[in-house]
């Protein structure tokens, strides 16, 4: 019978600025005492959520639990920027394209596919539409290189038959407000949500379908035994007959994966509601987002007043922890370098108060593979999402689910035949080169 003791919880600096503009939600319970049921699963967020719905579809009779270590969306899933991104989006190539059209084509189909999964979800538990908005999606240029890179992408895209669009520095300025961009390239399957909102909303909908969710309940341990596996907390524990690892890169937490798992911090902020004279002098579109035509760029998205107002969300400055913490001083140093980005981009809006600003956790494997796959018998993995917290995710989770109840499908058949996450350097080489590389990577990319 094996055991597994986590090592480490989650820590992040900063509140998670999507939940705080959002009406409070009332707090879940706290695992207590001795609970048992069917299939336990450890993260509430995009993977342990969509495992979750994903098992309900499959049998509504399966008693489901579901345990995260914070408050529904304000762990890394509220901290994410919320990009539902269709298409390749490879963080560690120079313009997002993966492996090869063959490749490509089969995620981009089950990204889609993850997709409309939670496009379904949205109109099943009613939740506000403005939390999830089909909008599609820019890759921002400002540069030369950044041009260059949006046009390599555009042969990609032309090569799999994809739509997009090209566009100028004026249709960028129309967009966005901003006489920054040079140009962009815009594709339209993205779906941008309010991940704060869609997440309560998601969960809400669970817990009326019979799921039981709870809240600041951070497992510290899981151990086999004859009746399956038991979770446990600090107040109590949970008995399964099986047990999904929804927690991305803390798997390796739990002893998976060690010496595989890159975990790299990103930082963002948000801007306090823009008052009626800013937004004349903004002008724009009210909702967009751009990703940045280099990977290692600044991200920027709108959003308006469906979404919790009028505000700039803005992310830039990744650096390797791979004891997946940051610090105050790591937040404070980088806030003070996003906000010369956004004074660059937005010289109107210079005085405009960040009223937000968090740490937020991704993980990526060297050969960018996730681990969705059965662990030991009855311990099943959705994690390891490689920079894209929302498809990729999705998708493991519903396929974790899938792979419990003994289905096949395309996306099990995907994630089967994924091999190994590849083995990084020792610590602490891998530490240095990874930063030193960050570092050289946004120096090149520092006009994105």
């Amino acid at each position: 019978m094996g055991a597994h003791q986590a090592i480490r919880a989650p820590v992040f600096n900063g509140p998670a600025g999507w939940a705080m503009i959002l009406p409070p939600v009332p707090p879940r319970p706290r695992l207590t005492g001795a609970q048992g049921c069917d299939v336990a699963i450890i993260g509430a967020g995009f993977a342990g959520l969509a495992a979750a719905r994903r098992l309900h579809q499959l049998d509504p009779s399966l008693d489901v639990v579901v345990l995260d270590a914070a408050r529904i969306a304000e762990g890394g899933t509220g901290r994410n920027s919320g990009f539902m991104i269709d298409l390749p989006h490879e963080l560690t190539s120079a313009d997002y394209a993966g492996a090869g059209d063959s490749h490509d084509w089969q995620l981009t189909r089950l990204n889609r596919h993850a997709i409309e999964f939670a496009a379904e979800l949205v109109a099943e538990y009613a939740i506000p539409a403005g939390w999830f908005q089909r909008a599609g999606k820019i890759n921002a240029a400002a540069s030369a290189a950044g041009l260059a890179a949006n046009e390599s992408y555009a042969r990609h895209l032309r090569g799999l038959g994809e739509a997009h669009e090209m566009l100028d520095a004026q249709a960028m300025r129309e967009i966005t407000g901003s006489s920054y961009y040079r140009g962009g390239l815009y594709t339209p399957g993205t779906a941008m949500i309010q991940p704060a909102g869609y997440v309560q909303g998601f969960a809400a909908g669970l817990e009326r379908a019979g799921v039981r969710i709870f809240e600041d309940s951070a497992v510290t341990r899981i151990e086999s035994n004859a009746q399956g596996w038991r979770a446990v907390s600090a107040q109590g524990s949970v008995q399964a007959q099986r047990l999904i690892l929804a927690n991305n890169g803390h798997l390796e937490s739990f002893g998976f994966k060690r010496g595989r798992l890159m975990h790299i911090m990103l930082n963002a902020c948000m801007t306090e509601e823009l008052p009626p004279e800013m937004l004349r002098a903004l002008g724009g579109h009210e909702c967009w987002g751009a990703t940045p035509a280099d990977p290692m760029g600044t991200t920027v998205r709108r959003i308006g007043p469906a979404q919790g107002g009028n505000r700039i969300v803005i992310r830039q400055g990744g650096y390797y922890r791979p004891g997946m913490q940051t610090s105050a001083h790591d937040l404070s140093r980088l806030v003070a370098h996003m906000r010369r980005k956004f004074d660059v981009r937005f010289p109107m809006l210079k005085g405009v108060r960040f009223e937000y600003s968090w740490s937020g956790h991704l993980c990526l494997s060297r050969n960018g593979v996730s681990v969705m796959r059965e662990l030991e018998p009855g311990l099943f993995a959705a994690c390891v999402d490689n920079g894209l917290g929302t498809t990729r995710s999705t998708l493991t989770g519903i396929g974790a689910a899938e792979l419990l109840c003994g289905r096949s499908s395309d996306i099990t058949g995907f994630f089967a035949a994924e091999v190994e996450p590849a083995r990084l350097p020792p610590h602490p080489f891998d530490s240095i080169g990874a930063n030193l590389y960050m570092r050289w990577k946004e120096w090149q990319s520092r006009l994105e």
